[in-house]
């Protein structure tokens, strides 16, 4: 007959089994993560990473990231697709390279809708979630960010009928738009590219954040940088259907805890203060010029890119959704968050 000690001893090792995380029993998955910015690029080092780390803990090591930085996997332009097909389970998606193929996003990019990118982010995703299940029907939105860029040159930019005639390369659909607004040639090269366009002079100009202009080694291409928050440029990570239909509950349930609302205001914060950190390394770079504006300058600019979001309500509205009322209800969840300050 087994002793009281040992009967003890007997029930709290059930107890223990019975508590052990159900993770723990998961089958071990790959998740190969798709970028095209190189592996030390700003957001890699405060989104990407510190993101696969959470997911590993959080699935007790059952789910492992696998990075593919800098286009290994495929051209920039691709990821969106990359992600539908299985290429990578999870891609990092510039929507705006394939303008046109998902207008409602594109409100996510206009000039001067907003100056805080953690807060914009945040802002933004919120938003989107209500669009993103049937313009991205064929993958999982994980959640989308963004970044607040301005122009960079050859020569100072002060004034928007400068743009007439020069050949800028452009960050999404929408800010090509603008510079052909303004009189600009748009020439449509994806960030890994720019730089070999702007040494060939393919491109005058280029419309990028501030870190990334140095991180893509576009710094010895540019000399002078517009100091106005002109653009911004939104980003979703896609994650591919049958892969993630494929995980446990409770893999599926660690995805979901890292596909919210609140990784999309701390990857929009923590890149965004890596990227306007930039500005100030460039300001102290021999042979480069932050080009001021004067309040007049920054309204001149303001007015002469309104009809961008007009254009957008009118593509809205073709989609399917009140374009006016949307962008509306998107300022407000801008101004709600502080991300228009």
């Amino acid at each position: 007959m087994k002793t009281a000690k040992t009967q003890l001893a007997c029930l709290a090792a059930a107890m223990l089994t019975l508590s052990t995380p159900l993770l723990a029993q998961d089958k071990p998955v790959e998740m190969k993560f798709a970028s095209w910015v190189p592996a030390q690029h700003a957001l890699a080092k405060t989104g990407f990473e510190p993101w696969a780390r959470s997911v590993e803990a959080a699935s007790a090591g059952s789910i492992k990231v696998a990075m593919f930085p800098a286009q290994q996997l495929g051209k920039a332009n691709d990821h969106y697709d990359m992600a539908r097909d299985g290429i990578a389970e999870i891609t990092y998606v510039n929507p705006g390279y394939q303008a046109g193929r998902f207008p409602i996003f594109s409100a996510g990019e206009l000039p001067f809708l907003m100056t805080q990118p953690g807060a914009g982010s945040a802002a933004f995703d919120a938003w989107y979630r209500k669009y993103s299940a049937a313009e991205m029907k064929d993958v999982k939105v994980c959640f989308a960010h963004l970044h607040i860029g301005t122009i960079h040159s050859k020569q100072p930019i002060t004034d928007p009928a400068q743009i007439k005639g020069m050949k800028i390369r452009s960050a999404n659909g929408t800010v090509a738009q603008m510079m052909t607004l303004l009189g600009g040639t748009n020439v449509q090269v994806s960030a890994p590219e720019a730089r070999d366009a702007l040494e060939k002079g393919v491109a005058d100009a280029i419309t990028f954040p501030w870190n990334s202009i140095i991180s893509f080694g576009i710094d010895k291409a540019v000399s002078f940088h517009t100091d106005m928050r002109l653009y911004a440029a939104a980003f979703v990570w896609a994650i591919n259907k049958p892969w993630y239909e494929s995980l446990s509950a409770n893999q599926r349930r660690v995805i979901d805890n890292h596909c919210n609302n609140e990784w999309a205001a701390r990857v929009g914060a923590d890149w965004g203060a890596a990227e306007d950190a930039g500005q100030e390394k460039l300001a102290k770079s021999a042979g480069h010029t932050i080009v001021k504006l004067t309040p007049a300058q920054t309204d001149a600019w303001q007015k002469a890119v309104e009809p961008v979001a007009a254009q957008w309500i009118v593509a809205a509205d073709k989609a399917g959704i009140p374009g006016r009322a949307a962008l509306d209800d998107l300022k407000r969840e801008l101004a709600a968050r502080g991300a228009t300050k």
